[in-house]
Order: structure tokens, then sequence, then C-alpha cells
């Protein structure tokens, strides 16, 4: 055991873990030369935008590219976002509570899309980098 907390339960649930990134998300400061730059010079296949954001398909992997988010930045500032795509944010959030994980923004709705409702939640390495749990149910 290494004091933490993270890896106490570890013998309990060595089923469970997070491997598959479904989205990265970085924060720009201007979004229109960022959407160009990603979507034209860069080539990226455009997915969706919405009125502070705009998303683009790498290889199955989403990015995300936004203006800062006041409540959820990375110790403060603006920075990245490693989203980690689970069959069930709620039931992901469960497993990694049970580990000393502490969550800032438990398992919600974040959106309806159509043929699935996007779920997400947030929580922090222990050097408070955001990390995100986003499940498609």
């Amino acid at each position: 055991m290494n004091g933490s907390g993270y890896g106490e339960h570890m013998e309990k649930q060595e089923a469970f873990g997070l491997s598959t990134l479904g989205q990265i998300a970085i924060t720009v400061s201007d979004l229109d030369k960022s959407r160009a730059f990603y979507g034209q010079a860069l080539g990226l296949k455009p997915m969706f935008a919405m009125q502070h954001m705009a998303f683009f398909d790498c290889g199955g992997v989403r990015l995300m590219i936004s203006t800062p988010e006041a409540d959820f930045k990375a110790g403060g500032q603006p920075g990245t976002v490693f989203y980690f795509k689970v069959a069930s944010a709620r039931e992901a959030e469960a497993q990694l509570t049970a580990r000393g994980v502490r969550f800032e923004k438990p398992a919600h709705l974040l959106a309806k899309m159509g043929s699935y409702d996007l779920w997400m939640a947030f929580f922090r390495d222990p050097d408070g980098q955001p990390l995100a749990l986003m499940s498609e149910e």
C-alpha cells in the first residue's frame, strides 16, 4: 500500500480498470483560429460544434477544443482533460470512489444526443489535473 488510498482496494476489484480514451479536451484562446488550425491545417475531420466548443475525430477518439471553463480548469489554469470511456459513468464512479477517488462532479446526464445519452463525471489526479469519465448510454 502506498498510503494514498488509491491502491488500497485493488485486490478486491481487480477486474475493473480504465483503459479507453473516448475524448481529449484542450482549452484554446481563439476558437475560430483553432477550428481552422485543427480542421484545415491539420486535416482532422470535424464532427460537430457548439457555442464555445468544437469536436474533431482523431481515429475514433474525440478531440474537443473549447474556450476555458471557469469551473473546471487544470489547477485553476486552462489545460487538457482526458475523458475515459466506460460502459456506465455511474458504475465506474462507484468503483473508483471505493478506491478512494473523490469526484468533484458526480456522474450526471450531460446531453441527449439522439441515439444515446451522454453521461460524465469529473475528478482530479493527485496533482490537480482534471480527468473525466464518459459513457454513451
